[in-house]
């Protein structure tokens, strides 16, 4: 299925779609305020299973969490003080930050064994916000790519390459084809670990 939304005012009766999928072990494809991401419910195992199958990744690679505000954050990663501070200013946004993972016990075991960190995101989307904050908890995702990464940010060319293996996609026009930039929060001091969209500067 594919439906067409608009990025300041989604319609309720997709997002409360992309919901029932994503609660029913669907796969879907959304947009955020960077790229397209293909994203599942981050509890379903067999979700999480298909979506490496998709996107032909070798398991155990890492995926983002999606998340809808700090307060969500905390039940999969430990933020420290300092984390917080500069998270709170650049949330919701274009970044991707690496924090020290919590136990995450009531997520699938091939999501949490032997991971030591975790990518958490929170992007300035209507779209992604509201479908996160009626499922409940995070969307696991990656970004929509093919063949050695390159990211496909056309909802046409998105929906020829994988129409046939997700339940639905989100249309919300073309995006960027610049990703989050990567912050690594869990030393003293963040690292930048990719320069994409947001600024990092300060960092660097």
């Amino acid at each position: 299925m594919i439906v067409t939304m608009h990025r300041q005012n989604p319609e309720q009766r997709y997002v409360r779609k992309a919901v029932e999928i994503l609660s029913a072990g669907g796969i879907i494809i959304y947009p955020t305020d960077t790229v397209y991401g293909i994203g599942c419910s981050a509890e379903n195992k067999n979700a999480i299973e298909r979506i490496y199958l998709v996107k032909k990744m070798k398991p155990g690679k890492p995926f983002s969490f999606v998340c809808s505000d700090l307060k969500h954050i905390s039940a999969y990663a430990h933020v420290s003080n300092a984390a917080f501070k500069i998270m709170k200013h650049l949330i919701p946004g274009p970044y991707t930050f690496i924090l020290p993972a919590a136990k995450m016990r009531s997520l699938p075991k091939i999501l949490v064994s032997k991971r030591k960190t975790v990518g958490i995101r929170v992007p300035d989307s209507r779209i992604t916000l509201e479908i996160v904050k009626a499922l409940g908890h995070p969307i696991l995702s990656t970004s929509v790519s093919v063949g050695k990464g390159e990211m496909l940010n056309d909802p046409h060319l998105i929906a020829e390459n994988f129409k046939n293996q997700v339940e639905l996609i989100i249309d919300a026009g073309p995006l960027s084809s610049l990703p989050s930039s990567i912050l690594d929060m869990t030393g003293e001091a963040p690292v930048v670990v990719r320069k994409g969209a947001g600024d990092v500067s300060m960092w660097e």
